[in-house]
């Protein structure tokens, strides 16, 4: 299935290295299938235990879903911290959130070895009520993230007008969140790893596992490969091993505007998005730029040019809104693929019946943190180690991984 038409931008801003598939190793510590931004990470955290490492991927690396991905980097997720209190309960739903805020400061660390830093960038958000009974949540949102220590405003109507131009009747500012460039991001931590050893294999779809005496065998077109552990990064594409049930894959549409001279009236360049689902979704880039995304609609397919067009049209006509002294048009624009988890968690960890199989499947609006905390967490797993955080994103859960 296609994940992704249209022309996306990030490819756009980097230029890649030259590429050639190595000698199939006779044996690997650990496979990863998929090399997004999951797969890339988790495949740090596992050279980074001495571990001997491939990618296998069945495009290009950073070609997929990640070159779509939007680059909002932030601690809040789909579900709000106090609706997350009443699903799993306080202590685990702050301890999950804070485990958010820790991944980001270990992506911005990652993104300091790097040329340009993947243009990370700390920024605040701004989280407006898209209508006005959204207020009361908003609200109730801000105490809750107050009581337990994260950095959060509280901007009512007139000082969300003063500092944003628009006009909404609440919205709630978090700090520490950023930006970043996945493409970029992707392209120079896969050069650094395979400085370090890593193997990536290219054009490398799998088509059979097999599990036989402890060791995992994978037949692909490049050859067959030998393991003790897989781990399933895909994505949006479906897993190669196992059914996810409790995964929801829609299609989301973007655009990235011509340069514009200046952003007088956005307050900090500040991320933006709202309460209203399917939720909008803006950012600026470090050319000036407008990224805009959202108007989700209920399939899984890339969407046609044909759909594509009129969703840029909604898009810019959503744009011109908020932001009406801004003169844009639509240099790039494409629907992508996207997915979000029924209970709004991740899926990261062993499958419950199946040994030496791991995923990390970083569903939802916040995928890049989910991906980042998931390879601290499958590190732990492979090791053999005990981590107490895998529980709150366990496979095993009523909508999980399934044989």
């Amino acid at each position: 299935m296609d994940i992704i038409n249209g022309r996306v931008f990030w490819p756009d801003t980097y230029i890649k290295q030259p590429h050639t598939n190595p000698e199939i190793s006779p044996f690997y510590d650990a496979i990863i299938v998929g090399g997004g931004i999951s797969g890339v990470l988790t495949a740090k955290a596992l050279m980074d235990e001495g571990l001997k490492i491939a990618i296998l991927d069945k495009e290009v690396p950073g070609e997929g879903s990640t070159s779509a991905n939007t680059g909002l980097l932030q601690y809040s997720n789909d579900i709000m911290l106090h609706e997350l209190i009443e699903q799993i309960g306080k202590k685990d739903a702050v301890h999950f959130y804070k485990l958010c805020n820790t991944a980001l400061d270990e992506l911005e660390e990652i993104s300091q070895t790097m040329l340009n830093k993947a243009d990370f960038i700390r920024r605040p958000s701004i989280y407006y009520a898209s209508r006005k009974k959204h207020k009361k949540k908003i609200q109730k949102e801000f105490e809750t993230l107050l009581k337990f220590g994260f950095p959060v405003d509280y901007w009512g109507s007139r000082v969300l007008k003063k500092k944003m131009g628009f006009e909404k009747s609440a919205a709630l500012v978090t700090y520490n969140d950023a930006e970043f460039n996945p493409y970029k991001f992707v392209q120079e931590l896969l050069e650094q790893l395979k400085e370090r050893g890593l193997h990536v294999f290219e054009h490398t779809p799998v088509h059979v596992i097999e599990d036989e005496n402890e060791a995992i065998t994978i037949h692909t077109i490049a050859g067959i490969f030998r393991t003790q552990k897989i781990i399933y990064t895909t994505g949006y594409h479906d897993v190669p091993f196992g059914k996810v049930k409790g995964a929801n894959i829609n299609r989301s549409y973007a655009l990235v505007t011509n340069p514009i001279p200046n952003f007088e009236g956005w307050h900090e360049k500040a991320l933006i998005w709202e309460t209203a689902r399917p939720y909008l979704y803006l950012r600026t880039t470090i050319d000036n730029r407008i990224i805009i995304g959202g108007l989700d609609d209920k399939k899984a397919k890339a969407p046609s040019e044909k759909r594509i067009q009129k969703h840029t049209k909604k898009l810019l006509e959503e744009l011109h809104e908020l932001f009406p002294q801004y003169e844009v048009k639509a240099d790039y624009l494409y629907g992508a693929s996207f997915g979000n988890s029924k209970d709004a968690l991740p899926f990261i960890g062993e499958h419950p019946e199946q040994p030496n199989h791991f995923y990390l499947l970083g569903l939802g609006g916040s995928g890049t943190v989910y991906s980042m905390l998931g390879s601290k967490i499958l590190a732990d797993l492979v090791m053999g180690r005990e981590n107490d955080d895998a529980r709150l994103v366990t496979l095993d859960r009523k909508n999980g991984i399934k044989t």
